[in-house]
């Protein structure tokens, strides 16, 4: 998985993964680093293989690693993440030989990520799930103060 790794050693998103960082270093919900964007890659990538959806594996991995890069945008100048991201997934996706083609499909699932639009979308769809299914909300001890609604909270062990 090259463009992965491309990816992972991408100036900009090592700039964008320490400053989600560096927003986030107080924060009692969950957050929005490494750990997170690998879990959601795995379970999508995962849902994929159970669904014979039939997702190249850097595809999924890309998408899931630049989904949530830019949440420090969101706390620092107001704009929302699902964006942003969406924007500079364009250059990062692309000087890590990403085809025009993936690199729609990522930007499509990126922004889409928060909210579920088209259930026929099946990769935004994957995204969204994973990212949904990543979080273990009934473990959480700021669950009772989470601005999430119900409906996305994840209540449950999925296996």
């Amino acid at each position: 998985m090259e463009r992965i790794s491309n990816i992972l050693n991408n100036k900009v998103f090592k700039e964008y993964l320490r400053r989600n960082e560096i927003a986030e270093r107080e924060r009692m919900f969950c957050k929005h680093n490494l750990n997170h964007s690998i879990d959601v890659a795995r379970i999508a990538y995962i849902l994929n293989l159970e669904n014979n959806c039939g997702y190249d594996k850097e595809l999924i991995y890309a998408a899931a690693l630049i989904h949530d890069i830019t949440k420090w945008r969101q706390y620092e100048e107001g704009i929302p993440h699902h964006i942003s991201a969406a924007e500079i997934a364009d250059s990062i996706l692309a000087s890590c030989k990403f085809n025009v083609k993936e690199i729609e499909m990522c930007k499509n699932a990126i922004t889409k990520h928060r909210k579920l639009e088209d259930e026929n979308d099946s990769f935004a769809n994957l995204l969204y799930k994973a990212d949904k299914l990543s979080r273990l909300c009934f473990l959480c001890e700021a669950k009772d103060i989470c601005n999430w609604s119900q409906e996305k909270m994840n209540e449950k062990l999925v296996y």
